[in-house]
């Protein structure tokens, strides 16, 4: 019965909306300007309840409405217009927004646009926002219309209130290459910089992301840099939501892969905050947060910091982040400065802790194959034997994941060739898997050498 009851209201719902359609016809070519004035705007109130079908329709007649609105005599029908048609836009999945600039309204907008003032500029500028934020393929149209050249051209002179909306179309503009090669050329990045720093918080994203996006032009990253982009994206990795952190974080790992940045975005505040991120529950958040890291860390000072805020993830109860901080420290043990930077941090006696404990299986890989990379330096192998490490590496030996024994089998060889540590290993020498793996080392130092050999025959 009830089925059968919403399939009766269907039809006569989408009759009444045809009316209301065919009502809103009439009177508009009734030529009653006041009153088309209030059924368009009513017409705005309620589309977001009308059938897209009847939307569609509905499109067409505003934007004939809208082009033949003079911006000196029928104002109110040109704002009515365009307030409609920025509710339209935000509807439809972008669908509805790309009619709207196939139709042409973008392209009337932009030409009327400067020669107005006030509430009826304010409203264009939304509908404007609403069409090219939402509609994905307008973009380009927009651009083709010379709309990027009318906006920046706005901002160079606009400092009212309407500054913001100018913004927040630039921050779409501003995700096509094309665009920011012309905002670049014409000196104009400084626009894309504040529209980070303001307005909502998705327009500050999109900004961010092209600030990303152009920071991977080398004499771009400079001007970034010199415009306050490092402080501007550090504030949105510490304040902004899930998306903003993300995108924010990601454009300064961008900035500081340029050697001259990687001091200033670490002084900018930015590695506790990665921290924070590591410990995150975005898996993209860890993985950008561990990049990052690993960027920072080749200046020192980053690096015994960035060690320090490990060590206190690895002493916590987060297993994800626990096993992200293990992959940090492992790419920084290939540093030529980690080896003081990790025993410095306190990581040894807190990784061979790890070894020993509870934790899950991926963490405790993690943390042997660190394990296995300090113990080919000769200062970390005597503090990973003095914190009690071989037992437990022997132990796995006999009873641990392939990784694990990989790992553990690795270690042990390495500690086997020192010869004040080698005694400490003689329960081990026998087991099959440390005998495969000091065979397999053998091999791989033999084809290095070899290697080696032919560079220096071809030099």
């Amino acid at each position: 019965m009830d089925q059968s009851g919403s399939e009766g209201k269907q039809p006569e719902s989408s009759t009444r909306w045809e009316k209301a359609f065919n009502l809103y016809q009439e009177v508009i070519l009734g030529h009653d300007v006041a009153l088309s004035v209030q059924a368009t705007i009513k017409l705005a109130r309620l589309s977001n309840h009308a059938p897209e079908s009847i939307i569609v329709q509905t499109v067409p007649i505003l934007v004939s409405l809208l082009c033949s609105s003079s911006i000196t005599e029928s104002t109110s029908m040109l704002a009515a217009c365009a307030y409609c048609l920025s509710s339209i836009a935000c509807q439809g999945d972008g669908r509805l927004a790309a009619i709207i600039a196939q139709t042409g309204a973008t392209k009337y907008i932009l030409s009327v646009l400067p020669h107005t003032e006030g509430q009826v500029q304010k409203i264009l500028l939304k509908c404007l926002r609403n069409v090219v934020a939402f509609g994905d393929a307008d973009q380009m149209i927009f651009y083709g219309d010379e709309g990027l050249e009318v906006i920046l051209g706005m901002l160079k002179s606009c400092f009212d209130g309407l500054r913001k909306f100018l913004l927040e179309i630039l921050s779409t503009l501003a995700l096509s290459r094309e665009a920011r090669r012309v905002i670049y050329s014409l000196g104009c990045v400084n626009f894309i910089v504040e529209s980070a720093r303001q307005g909502r918080m998705i327009s500050r994203t999109r900004a961010a992301q092209a600030i990303g996006l152009l920071g991977l032009v080398q004499r771009a990253r400079r001007m970034l840099v010199d415009l306050g982009a490092i402080q501007v994206l550090t504030e949105l990795l510490r304040d902004g939501d899930t998306s903003a952190k993300l995108v924010s974080s990601n454009a300064l790992g961008v900035i500081s892969s340029h050697a001259n940045f990687i001091r200033l975005v670490a002084e900018a505040g930015t590695i506790p905050l990665y921290s924070d991120l590591l410990q995150g529950p975005e898996l993209m958040g860890k993985e950008i947060a561990e990049d990052v890291f690993c960027i920072l860390a080749v200046d020192e000072p980053n690096a015994l910091t960035i060690a320090e805020h490990l060590v206190r993830i690895l002493g916590g109860n987060n297993s994800e982040a626990k096993a992200a901080a293990a992959d940090v420290l492992w790419n920084l043990s290939s540093y030529k400065h980690s080896f003081s930077v990790i025993q410095r941090s306190g990581a040894i006696p807190l990784l061979v802790e790890i070894l020993s404990s509870g934790d899950t299986g991926d963490v405790k890989e993690r943390v042997s194959g660190v394990i296995a990379q300090l113990s080919y330096n000769r200062t970390d192998r005597m503090a990973l034997a003095n914190a009690g490490v071989i037992p437990l590496l022997t132990n796995i030996l006999q009873d641990g994941s392939d990784e694990l024994i990989d790992n553990a089998a690795e270690a042990l060889v390495n500690f086997s060739e020192d010869p004040l540590l080698r005694p400490r290993i003689a329960d081990a020498v026998n087991v099959p898997s440390f005998q495969n793996m000091q065979n397999r080392l053998i091999q791989i130092r033999a084809s290095d050498a070899h290697i080696a050999d032919l560079e220096i025959d071809d030099d």
